[in-house]
């Protein structure tokens, strides 16, 4: 099962990010900009993906992902905790923080 904690590990592990509050939400950062947050309410991540994406995810594996009317304007889907792959968490996460971050930072990563 995904936890706040291991979304943390994972995030932290790249270049620039940080850990903040978003909307009353504990959240993740780069570059000022919020990769994901974790929603109290129903007590799950929150990511941002492409809306054609996340169509998609709804349609394919509504067990795993999830909207809300408060979230459906927005690029953003809901995760279950406890049914989400790791590894989609892990290739979102890289994906959002590879678009968001400075390009001088995401060189030096490539670089490594």
């Amino acid at each position: 099962m995904l936890t706040f904690e291991m979304l943390r590990d994972i995030t932290l592990a790249y270049p620039d990010t940080e850990e903040t509050m978003s909307w009353d939400a504990r959240s993740f950062k780069v570059n000022k900009k919020v990769m994901f947050f974790w929603n109290p309410t129903h007590d799950c991540p929150v990511f941002k993906v492409p809306y054609e994406e996340r169509d998609f995810l709804l349609e394919v594996d509504p067990e795993t992902f999830f909207t809300t009317d408060h979230h459906k304007p927005w690029p953003l889907i809901l995760a279950r905790p406890d049914k989400v792959d790791i590894d989609w968490v892990k290739a979102n996460i890289e994906r959002v923080w590879r678009a968001q971050v400075k390009k001088t930072t995401l060189k030096a990563w490539d670089a490594r």
